[in-house]
């Protein structure tokens, strides 16, 4: 049974669970403080409300809610996360929990608050949080830590742990967003020229990434099957990806609609044609130590290439060369920009660059499309300026 008193603005909220083995009066209790904002006839509404749920958790038993979160965190690795997430989110996940459990590890589930919560979140918009650099964490990486803590609360909502999510209240703080680094026209026709008198399989991969926009695990995923030479396309089907705990493994795309087909230039499936001509005499060259994987984007053996390894040798190139690193994502952004630019509906740009759906592909590009749209009205204002030039 429970009951209630007012405490100054909030509410004691007690239920009496009768008595342990050992003739002990046992008694739970929880404080309730409404929102601000809201009035007495809400508050007289919500407090019932409010009663029932901690009645309701008292008699499912107390024990689950007296676990700490690092204790629950872990629960949820185990029973839900490596269940149901793609490896690659779960490794960078994993990564994140040690700088969340130093901070609220320790504390009950049943009584962390919104304002703890957002106390964790600011202190990582602060100087110093970025243990590299001493600088705040990028906004993105900040999100990114609050919503491991969300997924573990909603977690623990569906398991009868908690009645609600603290993390529903918390705000991120508006921190200074880095604009993408994308290789301008100019920089992407230097870069490619450079890599003209590249080995052939780096020359191919720079190409291809550069016009096609995949994304690194997509073309470290491609074989030569999904290479139709007489029709002039390429399939997405498949992933290469990479963690510590499993190494380099195969995977499925990021989304359904990341299975996709695109047609792609002459000269570059010219240059995959040579490609192909070259892994078959390497492969009779060295015999039995030869592994045939089918993949177009190999290591000396034919095993497939090492998810770094393309990045670690664009950055030599680069610095070879005295040109700009951008990483190997940059390549994508600008395969969108130069789409964009051609004046391409959102639309067909999403489904190009395989996003789940075209809200992606504008949230992340929205800048670009206005940009073109800027362009086809002064392109119309050209084109209308002989009605202007009359009036004057």
């Amino acid at each position: 049974m429970a009951y209630y008193r007012k405490v100054g603005d909030s509410y004691q909220i007690r239920h009496s669970a009768g008595y342990d083995s050992k003739g002990n009066h046992k008694e739970y209790s929880m404080t309730w403080k409404p929102p601000d904002g809201m009035t007495e006839k809400q508050i007289q509404k919500e407090l019932p409300r409010q009663i029932v749920l901690f009645e309701e958790a008292c008699n499912r038993g107390f024990k689950t809610s007296m676990l700490k979160f690092e204790e629950l965190a872990e629960e949820w690795f185990e029973e839900y996360a490596k269940l149901n997430l793609r490896s690659t989110t779960y490794s960078r996940l994993k990564q994140l929990k040690r700088r969340v459990y130093a901070a609220i590890g320790h504390l009950r589930i049943d009584k962390i608050t919104p304002r703890q919560l957002q106390a964790f979140v600011n202190s990582l918009a602060r100087e110093g949080a970025n243990e590299k650099t001493g600088k705040p964490l990028a906004p993105k990486t900040i999100k990114h830590n609050l919503s491991l803590v969300s997924s573990i609360f909603t977690y623990a909502v569906k398991m009868g742990l908690v009645a609600d999510n603290p993390c529903s209240k918390v705000t991120i703080p508006k921190g200074e967003t880095k604009e993408k680094q994308i290789y301008s026209q100019e920089e992407m026709e230097v870069l490619l020229t450079k890599l003209m008198d590249e080995p052939l399989k780096y020359r191919v991969f720079f190409y291809l990434i550069a016009y096609s926009g995949f994304r690194r695990s997509e073309m470290l995923g491609l074989e030569w099957k999904d290479v139709d030479f007489e029709n002039g396309v390429i399939s997405v089907r498949r992933t290469s990806n990479y963690t510590s705990e499993r190494g380099t493994y195969t995977d499925t795309t990021k989304t359904k609609r990341s299975q996709r087909t695109l047609k792609i230039s002459p000269f570059i499936m010219d240059l995959l044609k040579q490609l192909k001509e070259e892994q078959n005499n390497e492969a009779l060259r060295i015999g039995s130590k030869w592994v045939d994987t089918d993949r177009i984007f190999t290591k000396w053996n034919g095993e497939g290439m090492g998810n770094h390894t393309p990045y670690k040798w664009l950055m030599n190139f680069c610095e070879e060369n005295s040109l700009p690193f951008h990483g190997i994502h940059s390549f994508r952004h600008f395969a969108a920009s130069a789409l964009i630019s051609a004046g391409l509906d959102v639309t067909t740009v999403s489904g190009a660059l395989g996003h789940s759906n075209s809200g992606t592909t504008l949230n992340i590009y929205s800048h670009m499309f206005q940009n073109a749209q800027a362009k086809v009205a002064k392109a119309m204002d050209n084109a209308f300026s002989f009605l202007t030039q009359k009036d004057e």
